[in-house]
């Protein structure tokens, strides 16, 4: 825990501190506003106070983020990353920051959630506006827990200032933790109705009660394996059943029609995102901007200077997956089941995007690396990746595309593209698996439905089939969110109930390079994209390295500066009545 630093975050939220946005949804208070005395005082200014949970408290987490979810999972391939061979220590940069930012979140909810309990303002914002903080304080822990797995509880953290106990913390046990998750969301839930008990509708791109009880569902899928050996808890599996039909049938959401849309500028605040990252590139505050771009896109994607992410790309494992190696010609690629999610994942030989580069009547994958002084103009001359392909999700193309989704420019780092944290079709995942439960499949009707309707989105010819398999899903939940920073945390609940199954997946993945793609690519760029002339020379790497990945994998280490201020972190975790030990 970043427990030097949480006093200032908590100021901080108490006054709420941020520039004014030039989109009402993420206006926040001026810097004139600065004192407790004048904020907090209406509708709009608590509004405003919440509205900076939404994007910089997570700033420092995007990295990590990717890397956790995405690296470790054998997703993407990201070099020498220590997350690609399972060799994080508590020195890692991305960790540190990713834990800081994580318990600046919950620091900046308790803070304002407290302030708000005494805000001027109507009683329907004010509950809306503290079960918003109470989400996103859920989405931190929930976070947290599965990335370091037994962790201190942090209720108020105002009153553990003030008593001088943040330092003797004590982690507590991941069940009491997930316990904890599931109260804050409760009482989220009951926040988000009014006094009548209604509820109360929410605004595009906001969490509303659907986006928490999608979230509750999640929690209570992972929670049934915890402390499982083989068979997971049946009553926490019919709770997420429960919880995730009634997004399905009352949340009055629908799934995208066309699946690549999801992540377009335009679709920021689209319905099928129930949580996500609101980020604001138009603001001037620094840590409002999306930066992933950055990390994951070839160098001279963007006219800014900063894209480093060419050397990397969606693994050669994930590309098996979607039935696509980087040697296959791209014109046999049409001729088998195509799924759609494939080239909105990950782009390779033959791709053509309209959505990006939309000033140059659209982006040619091959074009772009090949042509460096001409088409590209700062592209990188050859291929980079040894994956043979790059990422394209996180990814919003140049500053005119930037222009023409939200009518305000990128610049340097910095980007208005939501990440979405939890979408509508994970929820349909979810409730198909919790009905399928310990049994390995089922031919229930509604649950065949639900899968259909995810998977056939993205692969027309996909017929409604007869049964449902906890395999068809593992995989479903793969595909439908590869790159989007949550397999890994799939590999953690697997683990919590059958880490062997999830240790014999990751040890067997194709997480290394192909050999010998560059002379590839750059023939078929040379012959107009016409002539495809693979050979033995192009394949998976020989004695390729296989991560060491034992139980101990899937619980990362503390920061050591954090063991360093509160040494308790060592310890084993306590025991903690949560429903007696906190309320809300």
């Amino acid at each position: 825990m970043k427990i030097k630093n949480i006093k200032y975050v908590a100021l901080a939220a108490v006054f709420g501190m941020g520039a004014t946005s030039c989109d009402d949804f993420l206006d926040r208070p001026t810097e004139d506003n600065y004192n407790q005395s004048n904020f907090y005082q209406n509708d709009t200014q608590c509004v405003q106070g919440v509205n900076f949970l939404y994007n910089s408290p997570w700033y420092d987490f995007q990295r990590g983020f990717f890397k956790v979810g995405e690296v470790m999972s054998g997703n993407y391939y990201w070099g020498k990353s220590p997350y690609l061979d399972f060799t994080v220590n508590g020195t890692d940069q991305d960790l540190v920051n990713m834990s800081y930012s994580l318990w600046s979140v919950i620091a900046y909810c308790n803070t304002v959630y407290k302030t708000l309990q005494t805000a001027n303002c109507s009683e329907n914002v004010r509950r809306q506006c503290m079960a918003e903080c109470l989400s996103w304080k859920a989405m931190a822990y929930f976070y947290l827990a599965r990335t370091f797995g037994a962790v201190p509880i942090v209720h108020d953290n105002s009153q553990e200032l003030a008593d001088g106990t943040y330092n003797d913390k004590k982690k507590v046990m991941l069940a009491d933790v997930y316990e904890y998750i599931v109260m804050t969301l409760e009482k989220a839930m009951e926040l988000f109705k009014d006094e009548d008990g209604n509820i109360m509708e929410g605004e595009a791109g906001r969490i509303d009660y659907y986006g928490a009880e999608g979230l509750l569902a999640k929690v209570y899928l992972t929670k049934s394996g915890v402390g499982q050996n083989g068979m997971r808890d049946e009553a926490a599996l019919n709770k997420a059943k429960e919880l995730a039909e009634d997004v399905i049938d009352n949340s009055g959401r629908k799934l995208m029609a066309n699946y690549a849309d999801i992540f377009r500028l335009q679709n920021n605040n689209c319905e099928e995102s129930l949580i996500g990252w609101r980020w604001d590139a138009a603001s001037g505050q620094y840590t409002a901007q999306n930066t992933l771009q950055s990390d994951l896109a070839m160098v001279g994607f963007d006219e800014f200077g900063d894209n480093w992410g060419g050397y990397n790309g969606p693994s050669i494992d994930l590309q098996l997956a979607f039935g696509v190696t980087p040697d296959q010609n791209p014109k046999d690629r049409d001729k088998s089941v195509i799924d759609t999610r494939r080239k909105a994942t990950m782009m390779m030989a033959g791709d053509k995007y309209e959505y990006f580069w939309q000033d140059k009547g659209g982006f040619d994958y091959i074009n772009f690396i090949y042509d460096k002084d001409g088409y590209g103009k700062g592209g990188p001359g050859e291929l980079q990746s040894p994956t043979g392909a790059n990422e394209v999700k996180h990814l919003y193309g140049n500053a005119n595309d930037h222009m023409k989704g939200l009518g305000v420019s990128a610049a340097s780092m910095s980007s208005s593209l939501s990440t979405h944290l939890l979408r509508l079709a994970d929820v349909y995942l979810i409730y198909v698996e919790a009905v399928i439960g310990n049994q390995g499949s089922t031919t229930d009707e509604k649950a065949r439905d639900v899968f259909w309707q995810v998977r056939h989105r993205a692969v027309s010819e996909y017929k409604l089939p007869a049964s449902v398999s906890w395999e068809d899903v593992w995989k479903e939940r793969r595909l439908e969110l590869a790159c989007e920073g949550d397999r890994w945390y799939d590999f953690v609940r697997l683990s919590y109930y059958d880490s062997s199954r999830a240790i014999n997946e990751l040890v067997n993945q194709k997480r290394d390079v192909y050999d010998n793609l560059n002379t590839l690519y750059k023939s078929y760029y040379e012959s107009g994209q016409t002539t495809w002339n693979a050979t033995s020379d192009q394949h998976y790497t020989n004695n390729p390295k296989v991560p060491n990945v034992t139980k101990e994998s899937f619980t990362l280490p503390f920061p050591s500066e954090d063991v360093v201020f509160n040494p308790n972190l060592m310890e084993d975790p306590v025991h903690v009545d949560v429903r007696t030990e906190y309320s809300y």
